[in-house]
């Protein structure tokens, strides 16, 4: 692949996504945005965020990017026709890929305010699988926290308990991940939640996904996580975001600081 994977989020959320699919595929080309200047981008009106799909969308295309992984489940709930549209290039949604990964009748989904208020889970899942009952629980709090980097606070594990609350009583049997930031806190969710409710990270199954342009891995192969073919790039504050990277990537690799095209274009 001569091109890099675009794959984007508003902060680290999406180093889930990058991750699995390294993991599946190996050290591949991957160019990844953090829209750092305007996280978190759960709280904005749709409006904005089809603005903001389209910026991104239009600097992917000057990039030259092979295909793009929409790693931002508030943009692939209420943008991803807009990202498609720009680019002549597969787009891969994680919403999509998370629906062919349920196979419970009782599912919860964790998401942001944005991403919850669009229904978007409970219409996909319902589409492929009919009759399944979906609970959708915004989860405000979760992206600001996460950011600050400790996923295992007293505070994050007060808030959790919170939003777990209402799904538990509904006696889910799965809760989806609906924001990429959210794989991060899994150890912890785990730990609230009764046994037997399995936690479902869309990035898997975006990165198995994927296999439809790059090809299967090889049966029993184990890939050791690299990411030295990685180029990151932000609107903010590189410097912190290369402090991130190290944390929860390793390696101490250069951030570029971008400017995106704003447009008038309302979608």
């Amino acid at each position: 692949m001569n091109s890099p994977l675009g794959i984007f989020d508003s902060g680290i959320g999406g180093f889930t996504v990058l991750r699995s699919v390294v993991e599946r595929h190996g050290d591949i080309p991957c160019l990844y945005l953090g829209d750092t200047e305007r996280i978190p981008y759960g709280d904005r009106p749709p409006a904005e965020i089809r603005i903001i799909a389209n910026e991104i969308s239009q600097w992917f295309s000057d990039q030259n990017v092979s295909a793009i992984l929409v790693a931002c489940n508030t943009t692939n709930s209420l943008a991803l026709d807009v990202v498609e549209r720009v680019n002549g290039v597969q787009v891969f949604s994680l919403i999509k890929a998370a629906v062919q990964m349920i196979f419970e009748d009782r599912v919860g989904v964790l998401a942001t305010s944005a991403t919850s208020a669009s229904s978007a889970y409970r219409k996909q899942i319902q589409i492929y699988r009919p009759g399944t009952i979906v609970l959708e629980q915004a989860c405000p709090a979760f992206v600001p926290l996460i950011e600050k980097g400790d996923c295992e606070s007293d505070e994050l594990r007060v808030v959790a308990s919170e939003y777990l609350k209402p799904l538990i009583e509904a006696r889910v049997e799965a809760i989806v991940l609906g924001c990429s930031h959210y794989p991060l806190l899994g150890s912890l969710l785990q730990d609230l939640l009764p046994k037997g409710v399995r936690l479902i990270d869309p990035a898997i199954g975006l990165a198995a996904d994927l296999d439809r342009l790059l090809g299967s891995p090889k049966a029993g192969s184990k890939i050791i996580p690299s990411f030295s073919n990685t180029r990151f790039c932000v609107t903010s504050d590189s410097r912190e975001f290369g402090s991130r990277v190290n944390k929860w990537l390793g390696g101490d690799p250069e951030v570029e600081l971008i400017s995106l095209r704003s447009t008038a274009c309302l979608f």
